[in-house]
């Protein structure tokens, strides 16, 4: 479905169909492949900051070591590779599971390598398993996201899947965002690392339980194999022709907000933890409130980001999502000036509801717009696009919060940032006002 492009008609579903669709196995595989997919991300971005920073790195060098996430940005370049080649031996279990089977494992090895060198090991050192877990986790992406939307027999499904998969993700990121730091406070950052290493089973069951979805195979067996000259065309640049193909100039406007869609949320990505810590919030504080508040609220943004996607169509759910997500953001300046619990768990809840309920929303809107035949590779480059720009400003919070620290100390110089941030909300949600507007005047000239 492009931004212009008529809807199919929806039929009305009984609950007993829903909850039969629900109870489907793929759907609890989806789950654990999503938690799988959310497990790593923390782990090598904002968590690991706040080990940076518990162990005394400075701002400066946590907001640059961040850009070991930029390995999530990147991954439209070796899509294709995932799109069209079986991995050695573990092909044997499919294309998709193969791979997720090949990257799972390298994010444990990642994991366990970061644990062991720890931050005595030097900041080179870490941050290149750092690297290597980034690089493994986004090749697993790649795979899921391909295994989400191939697995699906229907748009109902398909959305039913992208749920499992946030709730999931979800559930991922509260453990290291919540449960990790707690247990840090108790055994220490690096046998907490393993820990989250093991926790990665869960994706590897996953990896083995999921069937090997068939229904693009028709359309990649007719295409020319990877390592002829045709072949390779096809799936370097196939992905790009056939998506403005579909999508024509209107694509570049699609691709421009869905760039923008998530910078509140990322470009003070590397601060969060860090303030927490110079706000003097306790370890425990902080996870007692992200797995109780944060919990709930996450739920509640899945659970509405879904219905409303359903309710009130995708782009009016897209411009509440990055509205609240701005507001989220720009919340958190509150815990400059009061920082007690009851403060703290409100805005940790606003944010949360307000991420689960945007991720949703983009989620099922990118997902919408893949082909069949280039299903990794056109989502690998929407979810790269989206995640570009952020993830290069955010290397810079850590300068940018200690080059406002001299005029406004540095609390007054985190909370400047975080409004700052919450304000990028405004140019993505024009862009999808327009492409509203132009979906509307298609649909009323059809």
């Amino acid at each position: 479905m492009t931004a212009t492009s008529t809807p199919a008609p929806r039929r009305k579903r009984t609950a007993m169909q829903v909850l039969a669709s629900v109870r489907q196995p793929k759907v609890a595989v989806m789950l654990a492949l999503g938690f799988s997919s959310g497990l790593p991300f923390l782990l090598t971005a904002n968590t690991f900051g706040y080990w940076l920073r518990d162990e005394g790195t400075s701002l400066k060098a946590i907001g640059f070591i961040s850009w070991v996430g930029l390995a999530y940005t990147m991954k439209v370049f070796w899509a294709p590779i995932v799109d069209r080649v079986d991995v050695p031996l573990l092909g044997r279990l499919g294309r998709r599971r193969g791979w997720m089977l090949l990257s799972q494992l390298a994010v444990i090895l990642g994991l366990i390598g970061m644990a062991a060198v720890g931050t005595a090991g030097g900041l080179t050192t870490i941050g290149a398993f750092a690297l290597l877990t980034a690089f493994a986790s986004a090749t697993q992406d790649i795979t899921i996201d391909a295994w989400r939307i191939e697995a699906a027999d229907n748009s109902d499904e398909l959305g039913l899947l992208t749920s499992a998969y946030q709730l999931g993700y979800r559930i991922a990121l509260l453990v290291t965002d919540a449960l990790v730091i707690a247990a840090a406070a108790r055994i220490g950052w690096q046998p907490s690392y393993v820990v989250m290493a093991a926790l990665m089973s869960v994706g590897v069951a996953a990896s083995f339980l999921a069937f090997e979805p068939k229904r693009a195979d028709e359309v990649l067996h007719a295409k020319a194999p990877l390592w002829t000259p045709r072949g390779f065309f096809d799936a370097v640049v196939g992905p790009f022709i056939d998506f403005f193909a579909k999508h024509r100039a209107i694509g570049l406007i699609m691709l421009l907000a869905v760039a923008l869609y998530r910078l509140p949320d990322f470009v003070m990505g590397p601060m969060y933890n860090p303030y927490y810590h110079d706000l003097g919030l306790t370890k425990d504080t902080v996870a007692l409130v992200r797995g109780s508040m944060g919990l709930f609220a996450t739920f509640a943004g899945i659970a509405l980001g879904g219905f409303a996607s359903i309710r009130l169509g995708v782009f009016r759910s897209l411009m509440i999502g990055v509205l609240i997500e701005g507001l989220g953001t720009a919340a958190f300046a509150i815990l400059a000036f009061h920082a007690d619990m009851p403060t703290f768990a409100a805005v940790m809840g606003l944010d949360s509801f307000a991420q689960a309920f945007a991720g949703v929303a983009l989620v099922a809107y990118m997902s919408s717009l893949t082909s069949l035949g280039y299903t990794a590779t056109q989502y690998a480059l929407l979810s790269s696009t989206y995640a570009l720009l952020g993830k290069v400003l955010k290397g810079f919070s850590g300068a940018a919060v200690e080059a406002l620290t001299p005029a406004h100390g540095l609390l007054g110089a985190y909370a400047t940032a975080f409004i700052a941030t919450g304000l990028m909300a405004i140019p993505p949600a024009l862009l999808f006002l327009l492409l509203g507007a132009l979906n509307k005047r298609h649909v009323a000239g059809a």
